[in-house]
């Protein structure tokens, strides 16, 4: 289907779906529409997480749930669902036998990256109860097929999370995965890190890169830089009194525990990371890690350090809560804040008043009283409006549900390119010059926000722009490369990124000057290196009287006969096409 074609059909159904359901929407923003949009009959999963992604690169987002139980021993082996969103609509099919057939286990995490660097989203699989973790290859079209057997280290662990960063800035994707031993989750063992050989094949190098020593009852793990040097951090979130951890990175992929930057916590179950006050830091909202069951919300100051604030969070009752994610469901630039509720009448929603004080709002949201173990916020049906999607297990109806943002604002925000990286100046020729960007949106996820697109667009000496796309690198952080410069000169360079509503954030432009160059190859009239159509439109404009710039003037002398002239226009083209 073409894809103006495809644009058109998805924004009618869209539409439809709005019309259908906004009649019984009159108090509630997010309103369950589970048994309109997500497949029939009801699987009655033991659901534990969810992964949001464009699997099939179709220009939707998908979603992958990780199902298998049981709490504490060892339950039946169950399907990962593989959710395929229909034309962008948030009309779900569920497609797991055809794109995901025999991946069944008792996974309780799921994460999306291109480990391969072909284009698409790989699959990241981990299994409590002592098991192999799992590396699914994406075909391109959506159809994985598990290659652990050839990339990954043969290994067993009771593992709840893994996630994907570049933990060593070089332009792969590593792997992060927490252990609870040999048993089950709820023991005691060595966090490992798989390091991505650029193929996609992965080596055990937790030796050398992380402190040993077993942590106990491991529940979650996020990256996040949390001390703006734009290298990845981890914390972990474990149920073991004072058994959470934040580990530093040092910018080649080695970690050092700084967990003592971190007011002590208990019986958590994830950590999300976002700038509640808008002052350029992340922030932590631990789910259940406060005392007695309350969440912990902790206030970062850019340096690794977090502070204890969670008075801000109105009211902060004792309950049994197990994620969270920031988001800005009013489009008014802030983080608003969503609770996953395992026992209660519905997930908790929390206002931003643009400062980090957060107020509960109970009428936003269909009642539902479910058991949640994750929750994820994307926009389902791509009107611009943040939607709704919880995993449920454990008990209850173990019906996974999806909430459609009906009467919310449009998100009209673009991106926050917060910081871009300084490269010094340098004399090296060769290149490439690696830039790596921070960037925020109002939403987030393990993987920061869903992105249309992040590009690295540079000059040399004031010649035209060149956009390069930059790759993520995990969580906020993208990376991107500028090409060697072998004549030298002054490089400018900036960072644009695209939300998934179109919406186009710029970051500050930056310089560096690549010094020692060699002469300007011959053609070259506007001396930034490179022979290109730009020259041969100087070449004409000189030859016709219309640039008089004395350096462009002397440049199209090719022959260095006579000065510029028709046979400067047959040299310029043998260069040109050699």
């Amino acid at each position: 289907m073409p894809d103006s074609l495809r644009r058109s059909v998805r924004m009618t159904l869209a539409s439809s779906v709005v019309v259908m359901f906004s009649s019984a929407a009159d108090a509630q923003q997010f309103l369950d529409v589970t048994s309109q949009l997500f497949p029939t009959p009801n699987p009655s999963d033991y659901t534990n997480y969810i992964a949001v992604g464009d699997i099939d690169n179709d220009d939707d987002l998908d979603l992958i749930f990780v199902n298998g139980g049981n709490f504490s021993s060892v339950g039946p082996a169950q399907q990962m669902r593989v959710f395929i969103n229909i034309i962008g609509n948030g009309k779900y099919a569920d497609q797991s036998a055809t794109r995901a057939a025999g991946v069944t286990g008792n996974y309780r995490g799921v994460a999306l990256g291109d480990v391969d660097r072909d284009g698409d989203l790989d699959i990241v699989l981990s299994s409590d109860f002592n098991r192999q973790p799992r590396l699914l290859i994406n075909d391109g079209a959506g159809v994985f097929t598990d290659e652990t057997a050839v990339r990954f280290p043969t290994i067993t662990l009771s593992s709840t999370r893994a996630q994907f960063a570049d933990i060593d800035n070089d332009g792969d994707l590593d792997i992060y995965i927490n252990n609870g031993g040999t048993t089950n989750r709820f023991g005691c063992g060595q966090n490992r890190i798989f390091v991505n050989d650029g193929a996609g094949v992965f080596t055990d190098e937790t030796n050398a890169r992380h402190p040993l020593g077993n942590v106990c009852e491991p529940m979650d793990v996020i990256f996040a830089d949390i001390d703006h040097d734009f290298d990845l951090d981890v914390r972990t979130g474990n149920r073991g009194t004072n058994n959470s951890k934040l580990y530093r990175n040092d910018g080649t992929g080695i970690f050092t525990d700084i967990s003592g930057n971190v007011p002590s916590d208990s019986t958590c179950y994830s950590y999300d990371f976002g700038d509640m006050d808008g002052d350029g830091n992340l922030d932590m909202l631990g789910a259940n890690a406060g005392p007695n069951n309350t969440e912990l919300l902790l206030k970062g100051d850019g340096t690794g350090v977090f502070t204890n604030v969670s008075g801000q969070l109105s009211p902060n009752p004792a309950a049994d809560d197990n994620d969270s994610k920031f988001f800005d469901l009013d489009n008014d630039g802030d983080l608003d804040l969503i609770i996953a509720a395992l026992f209660q009448a519905r997930e908790k929603i929390y206002i931003n008043d643009g400062n980090g004080n957060f107020t509960q709002n109970t009428t936003l949201m269909t009642p539902v009283s479910d058991a949640s173990l994750d929750i994820a916020v994307l926009d389902v049906n791509s009107d611009g409006r943040p939607d709704i999607v919880t995993a449920q297990g454990e008990s209850g109806s173990f019906l996974n549900r999806i909430y459609l943002n009906l009467t919310g604002p449009q998100d009209t925000i673009p991106p926050d390119v917060e910081r871009t990286e300084q490269l010094s100046d340098t004399s090296d020729l060769a290149g490439p010059y690696i830039v790596r960007a921070a960037i925020f949106d109002g939403i987030t996820s393990d993987r920061g926000f869903f992105d249309k697109g992040v590009f690295l667009h540079y000059s040399v000496n004031g010649g035209p722009v060149q956009p390069v796309e930059m790759q993520w690198s995990g969580n906020s952080l993208w990376r991107g490369e500028i090409p060697g410069q072998a004549c030298g000169g002054t490089v400018e360079y900036f960072v644009t990124a695209a939300d998934w509503n179109n919406n186009i954030g710029t970051g500050d432009t930056k310089a560096f000057t690549v010094t020692g160059g060699g002469p300007l190859p011959a053609g070259d009239i506007n001396g930034d290196c490179t022979v290109d159509l730009t020259d041969a439109s100087l070449l004409v404009d000189v030859l016709l009287g219309n640039d008089t710039d004395p350096d462009h003037v002397m440049r199209s002398d090719l022959d260095n006969v006579n000065g510029p002239n028709g046979a400067d226009i047959q040299l310029f083209v043998s260069i040109l096409t050699p």
